[in-house]
């Protein structure tokens, strides 16, 4: 299975990079993790936040193809380390790739929430993109370890 960080936004501090890169490598190959950077959409002169989340969604759709779509989203549901432990579980037993979609500085358009399978909320908290990117990468690493039985993750 691959999972895919599907990332609205450019140009991470190198703090972010090499946060991600460190859980990233540690992923083993049956669940490997890409970060796909999404280029943001330009708020021009006549382009309300709506025009800017469809542009952005449509590029978002062509990387995400048919693989299991999750939004990321403040409204979305919270779940403890465990409980991501048994989704994960259920991807992998699912047959299909994942994608993680991070929005942009105007969020994600309606239609692509509607699309996707799980809306899931990491925080009630407005988080930076770079923190966010970092936060999944680690919780993905983390529920691995915890369905490995790996003693990374203690309770």
């Amino acid at each position: 299975m691959k999972i895919k960080i599907i990332s609205v936004g450019h140009k991470m501090p190198d703090w972010v990079e090499s946060a991600c890169a460190e859980y990233l490598k540690r992923m083993p190959r049956e669940a490997t993790v890409e970060i796909v950077e999404i280029k943001p959409d330009k708020r021009a002169a006549g382009k309300n936040a709506e025009v800017v989340q469809e542009a952005e969604a449509k590029r978002i759709l062509e990387v995400v193809g048919k693989d299991y779509l999750i939004a990321l989203d403040e409204r979305g549901q919270e779940v403890t380390t465990r409980q991501l432990a048994e989704r994960m579980t259920a991807w992998l037993g699912g047959g299909r790739d994942v994608a993680l979609v991070v929005g942009g500085a105007d969020g994600l358009h309606p239609d692509l929430k509607v699309r996707a399978d799980w809306l899931w909320g990491l925080s009630k908290l407005t988080l930076p993109h770079g923190m966010v990117r970092v936060l999944l990468a680690e919780q993905l690493y983390r529920a691995w370890t915890v369905i490995n039985h790996h003693p990374y993750h203690r309770e």
